[in-house]
Order: structure tokens, then C-alpha cells, then sequence
């Protein structure tokens, strides 16, 4: 089975789609995807520098459209349709769910927008951050997080959790770690997935309510517990109820692993995903599509398997 992964936010970086609209086609489909999500995704993609995209409204339907634009790359040659597995890491959910045809790709898009959007205005309301925790223990780290007022948000797997809260919480951590652990803060402007998101996810609720969705033509599998979704509109309202609960893509990885995975290919923009594959999974063959020429290791490693 090979699994397709895609990347959620902190993955993009200054002019990473510069090689992708080299392509007219690939330009065109950009620019229907920047107005459906109501931001100029061709300028943020290619000139912007790293603050401009570090906004969580920029960031967002960037990262989706990036996904998207491999997708559609891969689809080209059929072998998206070969592949047995698709999912998603946070907003990567969207890019997912575009991928098994529950979201039509502009609907997925304009959806991030609004969310990218509410999930700024949320983070605004009260100072909050986000750092990753490496190594220790995790019943002792869930402990400290309890002491300190603050919430785990990604069970990334691999010894990596990421932590959110407000910041004089953030900085008491890494001034104090638990045992055996590193404390990195992340450059993100919001406690993401947690409490502090819960106006973002009415704001999402009543937008996704008017999207059609479809049953899932592949296997896809929910942050939520890692469980496979059969329902499209069930999978929906999972994407609702994902920007205020932990992302478990550490159950996400135990299903493909229980599934039989034989190869995990990380959409642009790619990288982290493959990396906690490279520490849970393995001996599991893996590629991270960052530009249009990693495409032709991803189409072999699907042959390979088909």
C-alpha cells in the first residue's frame, strides 16, 4: 500500500512554488485556487519572504494549493489513482480530503481561507505560541503541560510532541524541561488545535456547512485517532472539529503501519512528514516531493508496489 501524506503548516518556505508555475498549467490552476481562496497565492509562493508567510491566513490555503498542484501533477499520469492511501497533517486534512474527492479542490481551498483567517483572528485575542517537545517521557511530559496551564496539539510521533499555550507558559518550559527532553518554540502565532481556537471552528462550522462533499474514493484516514473515515460529510465535520483537538499523527502512522504501508510519498511542500516516517516507520520506503522533478522517484516508487 503506498500512503500519501500531506504537510501542514510550518512546511512552506520563501519561493517554493517558484519550479511548480514554471508550468502554465500548473500557473492557471494557481490562480482559480487564489480566488477561491481570496489570497494571492502565485505572489506568496514565489516573492514573499518568511514573515509574510508565516501569517496563518497566507500560510494556510498556500500550503493546500501547494498540495493540490502535486496532486494534480500525479493525476496527469494516473498514478495518484494508483496509490491506496491518502492523508492529511492539520490543514494538510484539506489538501486530503481534495486528494480521495470528498472536497472539490476550490471548495477545499476557500474553506482554508476561512479558516486560515478565523484562526488568526482567534490567536490574536490572547498571546499563545506553540514549541515541539523532543524525547522524555510523555506521561511525564503531559504531566508538566498539566502543571504549566498548557495543552499537547500534535502527537507527531517519532518522540516529537508539540505543545501550545500562552507564551510566558512556553518560556517557563524551555527554561524547565522535563527530563531528557529538548523544547523548541515553533514560529507559529497561535495555540493551535486547543481551546484557544474554538471561535474558528463556528466560524469553519457554518462555512463547511454549505460545501458538497463526496464518499471517499481511497483509503483516508482522520487526525482525529487515526481511524479510516467512509463518509465524506463525516470527514467534513472532522475538519471542523480538528482546529480546536489534538492532531494524533502518531495514530495516523500506527494505521498505515497496520494497514500493510510499503511506501510513503509526502507532497509538496514535503519534508517534515517524510522525517517522522524515517523515525516511526521503519524500513519504509519514502519520497518528499518538493519540486516538479521529485515527481519522477514518487512515480516509480508507486510502480513499483502497483
Amino acid at each position: 500500500m503506498i500512503v500519501v501524506v500531506c504537510p501542514g503548516q510550518g512546511s512552506q518556505t520563501p519561493g517554493f512554488l517558484e519550479p511548480w508555475i514554471a508550468d502554465p498549467q500548473a500557473k492557471a490552476l494557481l490562480k482559480t485556487l487564489s480566488d477561491a481562496a481570496d489570497v494571492d497565492l502565485v505572489k506568496h509562493g514565489t516573492v514573499s519572504d518568511a514573515d509574510t508567510i508565516r501569517d496563518t491566513s497566507i500560510a494556510q490555503p498556500l500550503i493546500v494549493a501547494a498540495g493540490i498542484l502535486t496532486l494534480d501533477a500525479l493525476s496527469e499520469s494516473d498514478h495518484l489513482a494508483k496509490s491506496s492511501g491518502i492523508a492529511g497533517h492539520s490543514v494538510g486534512e484539506f489538501t486530503a480530503a481534495a486528494g480521495a474527492g470528498v472536497l472539490d479542490a476550490t471548495d477545499a481551498v476557500r474553506l482554508v481561507g476561512i479558516r486560515g483567517r478565523a484562526m488568526a483572528d482567534a490567536a490574536a485575542l490572547i498571546p499563545t505560541g506553540m514549541s515541539a517537545v523532543i524525547g522524555g517521557d510523555e506521561s511525564e511530559i503531559l504531566a508538566k503541560l498539566d502543571q504549566l496551564g498548557l495543552f499537547p496539539a500534535n502527537y507527531n510521533g517519532g518522540g516529537q510532541l508539540v505543545v501550545a499555550g500562552e507564551l510566558a507558559a512556553l518560556a517557563t518550559l524551555a527554561e524547565e524541561p522535563p527530563a531528557g527532553t529538548r523544547v523548541i518554540p515553533l514560529q507559529v502565532a497561535g495555540a493551535f488545535h486547543t481551546s484557544y481556537m474554538l471561535d474558528a471552528v463556528e466560524t469553519l462550522r457554518e462555512a463547511a456547512a454549505e460545501v458538497n462533499t463526496n464518499d471517499p474514493m481511497k483509503t483516508l484516514w482522520t487526525n482525529k485517532d487515526g481511524s479510516v473515515v467512509a463518509k465524506g460529510d463525516t470527514f467534513r465535520d472532522l475538519l471542523v472539529g480538528q482546529v480546536s483537538s489534538p492532531v494524533r499523527w502518531d495514530k495516523c502512522m500506527d494505521s498505515f503501519a497496520a494497514a500493510g504501508v510499503s511506501g510513503i510519498i509526502e507532497i509538496a511542500p514535503a519534508g517534515a512528514l517524510v522525517g517522522l516516517a524515517k523515525r516511526a516507520l521503519k524500513g519504509v520506503p519514502t519520497v518528499a516531493i518538493k519540486t516538479p522533478k521529485d515527481l519522477v522517484a514518487a512515480r516509480e516508487l508507486i510502480d513499483s508496489v502497483a
